[in-house]
């Protein structure tokens, strides 16, 4: 597009720059013309000078509550808080006529989800939710196989998100209760059971195993709303596939990131998207090659004789903003229909119900 005929870009206001709103949010929109980073909250001075080297210009304010207050200079509002404070900040900008990005998990339940929803449409505003594992490279390399048939029907998905801190959560993943969207199902759940539904449709039944393995100084293992650090779903899908989801901190040994089983082959790959190493390796998302697999990351394809590595993916998370610039600006559809994480929360609240009577 010529420079003289591009739209004004969307002046945007990121709530909290901790991982999520500096990395997820921060460095893709700080590339994109189509948006203007014009205002970061948080109260921490260490991310304030980071927000203010890495956005020139941008205004700091310490209290995300005071966003209204500056709706006047605003198009868009993204919450990249801590999940309890979520619906409050997102009710807060939607009443102050901005349309609206909330980051997962996109509340503590299904119920004020759905408000959420029902209070953004009448108000005429948009809003979405950022599901950025729909552009994972490798999520991208199996959702095109099973379109393509190349695995038959597929009849079982392994999927984990498995990693190594014995030493527990940084702090308010630490202390944030169930209730509230904490343990470890509030934060990779959104991930894994989003991801399962997309390739393989909605969900009839859920059980689930959720264990918190006491670590010293810990929380009490039999305590209700302590976060739980391991996690393990099955879920039946309407087709009739299985979905396996493990998600763990207490892994010093991973397996498969996926394992997608069907009637003419099997796919499996290990490791994760490379996208958040390289973010915060200082990787800018405008780099040449940024998101593509290593051949050493690309998945394994076999047909029961033999295996054949598919070629390296590239994973894409500008895409969600590129997607949603058009939308705003169209009238077009968001990049996620909110209703689809609402749907991943009523599993999650299945999972906690299933757990507890277990």
């Amino acid at each position: 597009m010529n420079q003289s005929t591009r739209p004004s870009p969307l002046r945007t206001a990121i709530l909290g720059y901790g991982v999520a709103g500096r990395y997820f949010h921060g460095a893709f929109l700080g590339v994109d013309p189509d948006y203007e980073v014009t205002l970061i909250a948080t109260a921490n001075p260490e991310r304030a000078a980071q927000a203010r080297a890495e956005h020139p210009g941008v205004q700091i304010l310490e209290d995300p509550q005071k966003i209204a207050e500056h709706a006047e200079d605003l198009d868009l509002v993204v919450v990249a808080t801590p999940p309890a404070s979520h619906v409050e900040l997102a009710q807060s900008a939607l009443r102050a006529g901005l349309d609206v990005v909330v980051d997962k998990p996109f509340a503590p339940s299904s119920a004020e989800g759905a408000a959420l929803i029902a209070e953004a449409a009448s108000r005429g505003r948009r809003l979405t939710v950022f599901q950025n594992r729909r552009y994972d490279a490798d999520f991208l390399t199996l959702k095109q196989l099973i379109d393509g048939g190349e695995l038959g029907r597929v009849h079982t998905l392994e999927s984990r998100f498995e990693w190594w801190k014995p030493a527990g959560e940084r702090a308010w993943k630490a202390a944030t209760p169930v209730d509230a969207g904490g343990g470890i199902l509030y934060d990779l759940g959104p991930h894994l059971i989003d991801q399962a539904i997309q390739l393989l449709g909605p969900v009839t039944s859920c059980t689930a195993s959720l264990r918190r393995i006491s670590l010293a100084d810990d929380a009490p293992a039999d305590d209700p709303q302590a976060p739980e650090n391991t996690a393990h779903l099955l879920l039946t899908h309407a087709s009739g596939v299985e979905s396996r989801l493990t998600m763990s901190s207490l892994s010093a040994l991973e397996g498969p990131r996926f394992l997608a089983l069907g009637t003419e082959g099997a796919w499996r790959t290990a490791g994760k998207d490379p996208q958040e190493a390289a973010l915060r390796a200082g990787t800018r998302p405008d780099a040449p090659g940024f998101g593509r697999e290593s051949v050493e990351q690309a998945g394994e394809l076999s047909r029961g004789e033999g295996v054949t590595a598919t070629p390296p993916g590239t994973g894409d998370y500008g895409r969600f903003y590129r997607e949603l610039a058009v939308a705003l600006r169209t009238g077009g559809t968001v990049p996620v229909d909110p209703q689809d994480s609402v749907e991943v929360l009523r599993l999650i609240e299945v999972a906690h119900r299933d757990a507890r009577t277990a």
